[in-house]
């Protein structure tokens, strides 16, 4: 499907990404994709809810956020206009296999020490799960190292989270975009 220039800008001008419903594209932020209950393309069920899990433990709001919805739309685009983390951090495009291997790894080495995936686990074995991967490799993983794959998802939490109007009002800052958004988002 082609995309008007002027959907393009308005996406563009409200940070929001462009998501294609029954043939329809539409603008909204990651939080609205995912209260919407916009179908990821790219990211399986399990990945998401993984990427959700990490995610909110990483940064708390980040599933509210749309942390799935945010990452799944930009390994849908092409490598060179990726806004994940990933591309600035050197990560070989495809993007998907950066993510797909660290998400594997994260609910592989919780089943080999917790007998559950990542997403399954009670908050605070995911917490200390966490606090060990940014360290190194818990045992049982076999992926990106699991400190990059953390610091990755973190700033990828840390933009969808506090890359808004709302989320630097939370942080106290002054938003001052080059470009200011016609609307709230």
């Amino acid at each position: 499907m082609e995309l008007g220039r002027r959907v393009v800008l308005k996406g563009a001008a409200l940070s929001g990404l462009v998501f294609t419903l029954d043939g329809v594209a539409v603008v909204l932020s990651p939080r609205q994709a995912r209260a919407d209950n916009i179908p990821l393309t790219i990211l399986t069920h399990a990945e998401q809810e993984s990427l959700e899990a990490l995610g909110d433990v990483l940064l708390p709001g980040a599933k509210e956020a749309g942390i799935a919805n945010y990452v799944d739309h930009q390994l849908g685009v092409p490598p060179g206009e990726a806004l994940l983390v990933a591309r600035s951090m050197n990560v070989p495009p495809p993007f998907v296999n950066f993510y797909r291997a660290g998400l594997k790894a994260l609910d592989a080495a919780a089943q080999k020490s917790q007998s559950a995936g990542f997403a399954a686990m009670p908050s605070a074995q995911q917490v200390d799960f966490v606090r060990a991967m940014m360290k190194q490799n818990p045992d049982g993983w076999a992926g990106p190292p699991s400190p990059f794959f953390y610091a990755v998802v973190r700033m990828d939490a840390i933009d969808v989270v506090y890359g808004t109007v709302e989320g630097f009002a939370r942080l106290g800052v002054p938003y001052m975009p080059h470009l200011l958004p016609q609307r709230s988002w």
